[in-house]
């Protein structure tokens, strides 16, 4: 077997030094607009959502390195959606493990497959597998090009208070305790959050009774890059297994271990390599990169936020990691939280907007709980009558479709339609299609002037998000009284952006203050059944809050105040 070279550069040797910040040698201690507990995935990327729209933003870590071990491995298409709004999506891509297809195997035969993105006009796949380590190096990377960002190392949070307008902090280093104020604290310290323990809160929910073994190995294989998922096989029978590949030729296994199982017992060479070998057979040499043993737990806080403290991530809820809906979650819960933190620190929308975050997030966290809930308990069946069930689905799966939609392997991570948000305005005119206020916007294929830029393809949701964003489908230039007063909701309190997207193959046109786009196959039109004339409106998050068949500029202007807590 030839040598396999590591990983390069290599995150998970990295380490961060500590440095004594000036915050130590105040006189008092120093006030910020926000602090960030926790330089995870989740604590990174709304850092960095937060600074690139300009607000000050320090990052407090108890450590000093990335994620040990691959860990999250599989990133969702929305996840790499709002990672390319932070700048380093392509990076996330270039590196991944591309997928959109799954096969499901019942004993030693395949039961069916499945494709996640059976259409075309994406930018992004389904999934890419990629080690946590690589997504936090990417995303520290960006954290480090902005300049009113701070990581600090070693500073584990010892204590906190809520004070007036704000939130008091002691932070212990390796220098010693200081103390600083924040006007608002984001928790992303993750499933066993220091920030929840000290503010005498709790997670509640179900542990199940179960143990998975997760063995990453190195080796080379000619698999597909797909996820393959076994019930019951005979090299491991009356378990599971799930088997994934990552980058730098690892592969991620799964295998069911059961209740009574002992976790350290289990961790060990001389039993995970003979679980290994029976999969993939004598003959093929692989070399052990990380083990960990794990149980099922599906739990969330009552409420996300606590005055000026707010819960992201595995700090404010935890899921079984089948369907990989724990860190795609947690990113969500960052881009939802960042920019309504953003507008009430710029005074442009009072601070019960962030009962929203509470409320969306929630609400997604509930609809992934109860999606885990189901999977665990197809794949882990709790008697011999639902053990039962599952096999004659298993088995009726092979011929039947309406059984294939019974096979819980792990429904995958899709984003939560966040259909009763009180900042959605309910729709007043009839649309046909899936992009209903709440809604993620779709992406689609489109060009400036009739060309790519750069040579390279565009793509819509490139175009929107950051601030809040009216998309108007249009085969000719707006009316100047119209374009006037769409231009004018840019200089308000709660600017809006204006992008014109008209038909494929139209003629050109420009738009004074707007950005204009072809939609290059007509798949935008389709996706959204826009209309001549028809307009939506976007949050900073890319989610619908509005759409109408006709821009009203009266209208524009109410839905924007409802959609920012304005209203």
């Amino acid at each position: 077997m030839p040598d396999l070279a590591p990983p390069a550069p290599d995150y998970q040797t990295l380490r961060f030094g500590y440095r004594r910040s000036a915050d130590q040698d105040a006189a008092q201690p120093v006030r910020h607009p926000v602090v960030v507990v926790g330089a995870g995935p989740v604590g990174l990327a709304t850092a960095i959502d937060l600074a690139q729209s300009g607000t000050p933003v320090v990052v407090l870590d108890d450590d000093d390195r990335l994620a040990g071990g691959s860990r999250a491995i599989c990133f969702a298409k929305r996840t790499l959606e709002i990672f390319d709004r932070l700048g380093c999506g392509h990076r996330m891509v270039e590196k991944g493990v591309v997928w959109n297809c799954g096969k499901v195997f019942f004993r030693d035969e395949p039961v069916y497959s499945f494709d996640l993105l059976p259409e075309t006009g994406h930018a992004r796949p389904a999934f890419v597998n990629l080690q946590q380590y690589y997504v936090e190096g990417f995303l520290l990377e960006r954290a480090r090009e902005l300049p009113n960002l701070e990581i600090r190392w070693k500073n584990s949070l010892a204590g906190l208070r809520h004070a007036p307008g704000g939130v008091w902090l002691e932070v212990e280093t390796p220098d010693g305790p200081y103390s600083l104020q924040a006007d608002w604290l984001v928790a992303a310290d993750g499933g066993r959050s220091p920030t929840r323990r000290l503010m005498g809160l709790e997670s509640r929910g179900q542990v199940f009774r179960d143990r998975f073994l997760i063995a990453d190995v190195r080796m080379e294989a000619d698999f597909p890059s797909e996820r393959w998922f076994w019930f019951d096989p005979p090299f491991h029978p009356n378990q599971s297994v799930l088997l994934h590949r990552q980058p730098d030729q690892v592969w991620r296994i799964d295998f069911q271990l059961g209740w009574d199982a002992d976790p350290e017992a289990e961790k060990c060479p001389e039993k995970v390599i003979p679980r290994v070998r029976a999969l993939l057979g004598e003959d093929r040499a692989f070399t052990l990169e990380w083990v960990s043993v794990y149980s099922f737990v599906c739990r969330r806080m009552d409420r996300f936020r606590h005055g000026r403290v707010l819960f992201t991530g595995d700090a404010a809820h935890g899921v079984s990691p089948f369907g990989a809906r724990g860190a795609n979650s947690g990113v969500q819960d960052a881009e939802n939280l960042a920019w309504k933190l953003g507008l009430v620190l710029r005074g442009a929308a009072p601070e019960g907007l962030l009962d929203s975050y509470d409320g969306e997030r929630v609400f997604a966290a509930d609809e992934n709980i109860r999606n885990s809930t189901r999977s665990t308990d197809f794949i882990t069946p709790k008697n011999e009558a639902s053990r039962a069930f599952r096999d004659a689905v298993l088995d009726l799966a092979r011929d039947c479709n309406f059984a294939r939609r019974m096979v819980n392997s792990g429904r995958l991570s899709v984003p939560a339609v966040l259909r009763d948000s009180p900042l959605n305005t309910p729709d007043a005119d009839s649309f046909a299609g899936a992009m209903v206020p709440g809604a993620v916007a779709a992406d689609a294929p489109v060009s400036q002037d009739g060309r790519h830029r750069d040579g390279e393809p565009e793509w819509l949701l490139r175009h929107l998000g950051g601030t809040f964003t009216g998309l108007l489908f249009a085969a000719a230039p707006p009316a100047p009284g119209l374009l006037a007063a769409l231009r004018a909701l840019d200089s308000g309190a709660v600017p809006m952006r204006l992008v014109v997207l008209r038909p494929a193959g139209s003629a050109p046109f420009a738009v004074e203050g707007a950005t204009v786009l072809e939609d290059a196959e007509g798949l935008a039109w389709e996706r959204y059944d826009g209309g001549e004339g028809g307009f939506y409106l976007l949050r900073p998050d890319q989610h619908v809050c509005a759409r109408w068949r006709t821009a009203d500029p009266a209208r524009i202007l109410a839905a924007l105040a409802r959609a920012s807590g304005n209203a």
